[in-house]
């Protein structure tokens, strides 16, 4: 259980280099590896600089690198479009690819019992603690599990054994997983490290996983305020729980805003190359929920956004049941095999409700209105509402808009809003 290094600050600027050399002392600390296995994240969480953490690993280790297997969790495939600006310079046949429904074993099992504890008594079956074979019987002698530590939805803070058990889990895990933390309740999660979620799985790490030879390289990255440049703030690199509590302490200084107003309008605009589907979009209405006013309006422009679900048989069911509130939700699950089946799904549609309080309309570029309005989101034309909220022209924050006080936020991944009064009950 060793922190072998932790460097970071609200303030701090860690560049390729800092980065660099501490990745070279931490491996001489290691010693020589003969078997190297990373596991980074997938292109959605491309400024995450573990795209450039995996290309120093690959570097110092080289042939002793036998497998690179991106975190998916359920999302599809890496294309090699997204491989070379990821991860240039490294072999595509190191790269495998995570089946989330097949390619994987169960390590053991969570107890009835201690779930029901940790969760208020919201959830009471045990939990199964999946993971890819690969990292289970790959016969690795270290294994990297590289990412971010920022807000999060299902677990409260990203990373560290989520990486694992969601990343690199099976369906049973991730299904209930997800579905824990939306019936807990986000607003009870986000921004926290400790979380029922959580706590399940770093007690699977603990029981099942310790023999393993993890190192985690864990990075917090935010906006610089007079740049608008993203700023690689803290970096901590370790094998047990306080590596992971390092990073999210400093996560909430740098990731998490408290608004001393409460926005009417909040407009989000999601990037064409990192925002395909409402699945990884909906982060605009989760990330700010916390923030807009009862009667508000979100605003969400989403140039490249042509589907609902990252998979088709998840897409099928968002299409199917929509973004409806807890209550309509629960209720579905109940009377319904298909989304009973498929938790991570409800979950998905819970995380992606207003739950009646604000309207969310949805500028999808290519989605119809049809397609949109039938999953119970408000629709607009992307084309025209991006004449009036330009992308260009607003700044991070507030804006003034022909006479409108919005907030308008670049890229919802990198963090959490809430309105101090809202966040504080």
């Amino acid at each position: 259980m060793t922190l072998y290094y932790q460097r970071g600050s609200a303030t701090d600027v860690i560049t390729s280099e800092d980065m660099r050399a501490a990745m070279l002392e931490v491996f001489a600390q290691l010693g020589p590896k003969r078997r190297v296995l990373a596991v980074p994240p997938d292109f959605t969480r491309y400024n995450s600089r573990a795209g450039e953490l995996t290309c120093m690993a690959y570097e110092h280790y080289g042939a002793a690198m036998v497998d690179i297997l991106p975190a998916l969790g359920t999302h599809v495939a890496m294309p090699d479009w997204q491989l070379d600006r990821m991860f240039p310079g490294i072999p595509k046949d190191l790269f495998r690819v995570h089946d989330w429904r097949n390619d994987v074993i169960t390590a053991g099992e969570i107890p009835a019992e201690f779930v029901r504890e940790v969760t208020g008594g919201i959830y009471d079956k045990p939990w199964p603690c999946q993971l890819n074979k690969l990292l289970w019987d790959g016969g690795h002698d270290l294994i990297l599990s590289i990412g971010q530590v920022v807000p999060h939805e299902v677990v409260g803070m990203a990373n560290y054994t989520k990486n694992i058990f969601v990343g690199t889990g099976g369906s049973q895990g991730i299904n209930e997983s997800h579905f824990i933390g939306a019936a807990y309740g986000m607003e009870r999660m986000m921004g926290r490290s400790d979380t029922p979620t959580r706590r399940i799985l770093n007690e699977g790490y603990d029981r099942f996983c310790r023999h393993l030879p993890f190192l985690f390289v864990l990075t917090v990255v935010g906006k610089d305020a007079a740049s608008g440049e993203l700023v690689t703030r803290g970096l901590y690199i370790g094998d047990h729980h306080d590596c992971f509590e390092a990073a999210a302490s400093l996560s909430l200084e740098v990731n998490f805003e408290l608004l001393d107003e409460e926005p009417h309008k909040v407009v989000c605009y999601l990037d064409p190359e990192e925002f395909h589907t409402t699945w990884l979009g909906n982060k605009a209405v989760y990330r700010t929920r916390m923030a807009i006013a009862d009667a508000g309006e979100l605003v969400v422009l989403g140039p490249k956004v042509g589907g609902f679900g990252e998979d088709p048989g998840i897409d099928a069911l968002i299409r199917k049941y929509g973004y409806r509130t807890t209550p309509e939700i629960m209720a579905a699950v109940r009377d319904n095999d298909d989304l009973g089946g498929n938790l991570s799904a409800a979950a998905h549609l819970i995380h992606g409700s207003s739950e009646g309080r604000f309207t969310v309309t949805w500028c999808a570029g290519e989605l119809t209105r049809e397609e949109v309005e039938g999953v119970g989101y408000g629709y607009a034309d992307y084309n025209e509402m991006v004449k009036r909220y330009d992308p260009a022209v607003l700044k991070d924050g507030w804006n003034e808009v022909d006479g409108e006080r919005i907030f308008y936020i670049s890229n919802p991944a990198l963090g959490l809003w809430a309105y101090r009064g809202r966040f504080n009950d």
